[in-house]
């Protein structure tokens, strides 16, 4: 399939993009060492930074700042005014003010990454030295502040743990207040899809293959 870049899209050497994607009106992606993968939407008016990884069938909604260091797994959605962030103190200068400092990574940039099959929200702000786990989802207008366990839903500033999501999206187990780890359940279904799974300490196993 052809890739499809808007007009107004700003594209910059070195960037790799996958067939089937679609880059929409105004969208500026960063070179070089960008990639992004087949199948793949990126919104309108969404910022992607240089070195940023994107896998296939990823879809970014609109106005989204991607910055450096970010890696995004396949089939991850990324809902419209997310932010993410690479340095927990940044400084505009030197501490005597008489210099710009270099927006180039240093020992200061860490590294998010976001793994397959995750949502988050719309609005949401991620943090950076952390991971959003397989299948997660953030709630829309969340602040990420740690990372998230596979399957986990978030909500909340910071955001906190509420319960469990399955595959499909649908929840499957909501945790008492303050007793994340101590849930066990060794066979949950999810009632909309059927699929099962285990929930130990927190720790979220699939008991039912992948569809």
């Amino acid at each position: 399939m052809a890739i499809r870049i808007h007009p107004t899209a700003i594209v910059e050497p070195g960037v790799e993009i996958g067939d089937g994607t679609s880059v929409w009106d105004n969208v500026h992606i960063r070179g070089p060492s960008t990639r992004i993968g087949n199948d793949c939407i990126i919104g309108e008016k969404s910022y992607v930074a240089y070195g940023v990884f994107i896998g296939h069938r990823v879809k970014i909604n609109a106005v989204v700042y991607i910055c450096t260091a970010v890696a995004i797994e396949d089939g991850v959605m990324i809902s419209a005014h997310t932010v993410f962030t690479n340095d927990r103190f940044p400084r505009a200068t030197t501490p005597d003010l008489t210099t710009l400092r270099s927006s180039a990574p240093d020992e200061h940039t860490l590294p998010t990454r976001v793994r397959q099959g995750a949502t988050i929200g719309a609005g949401c702000i991620i943090g950076n030295d952390l991971e959003i786990g397989r299948f997660a989802m953030v709630g829309m207008g969340s602040v990420v502040t740690r990372s998230v366990p596979d399957f986990h839903l978030i909500i909340g500033h910071p955001g906190r743990s509420i319960g469990c999501v399955c595959r499909c999206g649908e929840p499957f187990l909501r945790f008492p207040p303050g007793e994340v780890t101590s849930q066990t359940h060794p066979d949950l279904p999810c009632n909309a899809c059927g699929h099962h799974y285990s929930v130990r300490g927190g720790n979220v196993t699939e008991l039912s293959p992948a569809q």
